[in-house]
């Protein structure tokens, strides 16, 4: 009988996503194929702190007190070192799990930003989703615009804000975003996602409480051109050579789509997902090609979500960001736009795993030392 895959499944984290997270790792590993693949499931708290062995889920739905912690590392075995407490002042390290791969399914920072990649990285252990590099990228909304720009990828004007000069003289800085943008101007941390601390601003003192509250959030915070907009979202999987999905449109139940319109409004008030998307057959072809070239401007890999906003009058299309964990919960849209597509749930895992497995491969035939031999 063939060996079963040991996936790790890694959730929770130290972001404002926490709980979303816990919502999209369950359905992953719901849906995951139990004769293919032996589920380690592995929590962080939001203090930190790694779960291993038992019912990580269980813990951090208990605020984060359980067992294990559990450091990755042993590059060579591919294995967990489970860190024990034996007193106040000892500790010791036992052999962990040892993993064939790992599926993170952490949202926003820690998370989604490159620090777990480059964590995996260095422990050696293939992984699905981006790298460092495109995580970090994707991550940071300014640094991504940068990106889009220089790949004449269309974005909406902007500006940054740093929250150590925006504490220290409030009024020049809101002349300088009125003098470029018009309102409605939108306010939001420069790295967090499911629209955590954004606000849609109609005056000045609107949008000095929009920047005071993404300042909560972030040392760098943007200011961004509102348009009367749709908001239309395309799912990307593949490595070096990905593939679009069909595109699909969600309807706020709200005046946009907030943390509250994602994830805590009552069935009866939810947003609608429209799939797919009621565009005209060039809009799904260009936010299709548009979603592919932003993939792979950043270099991801794996798997990525394209959100796109789409003028409602002139019909003009902006990309306003790529999440590269996009969430898995039931109601997610990026399973079911591949879902629609032709690409069932279990499947896209089933591929996500196989595209983290080949980029390994590609990896461990690269050269990471230098001697006269390779010279």
């Amino acid at each position: 009988m063939k060996r079963r895959l040991r996936v790790g499944v890694l959730f929770g984290g130290r972001s404002g996503e926490h709980h979303v997270s816990l919502r999209s790792a369950a359905s992953v590993m719901s849906v995951m194929d139990k004769e293919r693949y032996q589920v380690i499931p592995i929590g962080i708290t939001q203090n930190g702190r790694w779960i291993s062995g038992g019912d990580p889920m269980r813990v951090l739905m208990s605020d984060g007190r359980g067992e294990t912690a559990a450091l990755l590392s042993d590059p060579n075995q591919k294995a967990l070192l489970k860190l024990e407490r034996e007193t106040d002042q000892e500790m010791s390290f036992q052999r962990g799990e040892q993993l064939d791969v790992i599926f993170p399914v952490l949202h926003g920072t820690y998370g989604e930003d490159g620090t777990v990649q480059g964590l995996l990285e260095l422990a050696g252990i293939p992984y699905v989703g981006a790298g460092v590099v495109g995580s970090a990228l994707a991550m940071d909304k300014v640094v991504f615009k940068k990106v889009m720009i220089a790949e004449g990828l269309p974005v909406l004007p902007y500006e940054l804000i740093v929250r150590s000069k925006w504490e220290q003289n409030k009024d020049p800085i809101l002349d300088r975003i009125e003098s470029s943008l018009a309102y409605p101007i939108f306010t939001k941390p420069a790295n967090l996602g499911s629209s955590v601390g954004i606000n849609k601003c109609d005056n000045r003192d609107e949008l000095k409480r929009g920047i005071d509250v993404a300042a909560q959030f972030d040392r760098r915070l943007v200011a961004e051109q509102g348009i009367d907009a749709r908001e239309i979202e395309c799912s990307v999987l593949g490595n070096d050579e990905p593939i679009a999905s069909i595109a699909g449109e969600i309807v706020p139940s709200r005046e946009f789509y907030d943390y509250q319109a994602k994830y805590l409004d009552d069935k009866e008030d939810a947003s609608e997902l429209l799939i797919p998307a009621p565009i005209t057959d060039a809009q799904m072809l260009l936010v299709r090609q548009l979603s592919v070239a932003a993939f792979k401007a950043i270099d991801g890999a794996g798997l990525g979500r394209v959100d796109f906003l789409m003028h409602k009058t002139t019909g003009e299309i902006y990309i306003n960001e790529i999440n590269t964990i996009p969430g898995f919960t039931s109601i997610s849209m990026y399973p079911k736009l591949w879902e629609a597509t032709g690409l069932p749930y279990p499947e896209l895992i089933d591929r996500l795993i196989e595209l983290a497995l080949e980029r390994s491969v590609e990896k461990s035939q690269l050269i990471t030392h230098f001697s006269e031999d390779t010279a």
